[in-house]
């Protein structure tokens, strides 16, 4: 039987490290880290990803700035808030919550936050670190793949690593971090041939595809890791609406771990998103 790698365990003791780290902060050099959380709109499952951050951020002792704009907001209003957020001193992340209503550019948006507090590390500033190995802010849902795929593998030199979806939120990084750890990695998408065939080539096997039971079991070969990203709401034949992943996990008993979803992947991503907002204060408000 496959092992469940547990992330709501996980990213509980990580933001446990957190809440230490922002207790030293505040005791030596009289600094609480702060994250300004911006929502635009009224986007249901937008409001629940806030309220989540929000909350974790008070249990690790994060201080949040919470900005709640409407629906019709123009982008100058919205540049003109993060404008001050980068100016404020007592902010030193900023998380800018997508997807943005249609009439903002999210790319100008999100290039007009100081990399310094980019914490969701998307600014092409801290991409472009990523990309040469050079420090800088890495997005949260792949450095939370990466801790994850750290409590089971212990040497990742040499490991195929196949990594579905190109996304700049999840495959390029995760496919960056892996590269960086001496993986052998291939990134597929929606136009590859043959997805089966290669995904089972993979020791490691990120699924980041957003479609709902896409990789089958005989796509894994035996031993493999699998890290499963997909959060997927779909309706069981009683009507009721659940969270499936991107990975059919019945029959997946000759793997040697899996994320479940939910509890994997998830609880991990606001955890990386705090310990980002606590480095930014460490890094650049001491």
């Amino acid at each position: 039987m496959a092992a469940l790698i547990d992330g709501t365990a996980l990213a509980e003791r990580m933001t446990q490290e957190t809440a230490a780290r922002v207790a030293q902060l505040s005791s030596q050099h009289g600094i609480v880290p702060g994250l300004a959380v911006i929502l635009v709109g009224e986007d249901p499952a937008s409001r629940i990803y806030v309220d989540r951050k929000v909350r974790q951020a008070g249990k690790a002792g994060v201080r949040s700035f919470e900005h709640r704009l409407p629906a019709d907001t123009d982008q100058e209003m919205l540049l003109g808030l993060i404008a001050a957020c980068n100016a404020d001193d007592a902010v030193h992340g900023i998380l800018v919550q997508l997807p943005l209503p249609p009439q903002i550019d999210s790319a100008r948006v999100l290039d007009a936050i100081d990399p310094r507090k980019d914490v969701d590390g998307f600014h092409p500033v801290n991409v472009g670190r990523l990309s040469t190995g050079t420090g800088g802010l890495v997005p949260c849902t792949p450095l939370g793949c990466m801790r994850l795929l750290e409590t089971v593998i212990e040497d990742f030199r040499g490991l195929k690593a196949v990594v579905i979806g190109k996304s700049n939120i999840v495959g390029k990084p995760v496919a960056l971090l892996l590269l960086d750890r001496e993986c052998t990695v291939t990134i597929t998408h929606i136009r590859t041939r043959a997805l089966p065939e290669i995904v089972r080539t993979a020791d490691i096997l990120v699924a980041a595809a957003g479609s709902p039971g896409l990789v089958q079991p005989d796509w894994v070969k035996p031993g493999a890791v699998v890290i499963d990203v997909g959060i997927n709401r779909v309706r069981g034949i009683d009507g009721k609406a659940r969270i499936v992943g991107d990975v059919v996990r019945e029959g997946m008993g000759h793997a040697a771990a899996i994320t479940p979803v939910p509890g994997g992947v998830g609880p991990m991503t606001i955890a990386c998103l705090l310990a980002n907002t606590v480095r930014a204060a460490e890094r650049h408000g001491v």
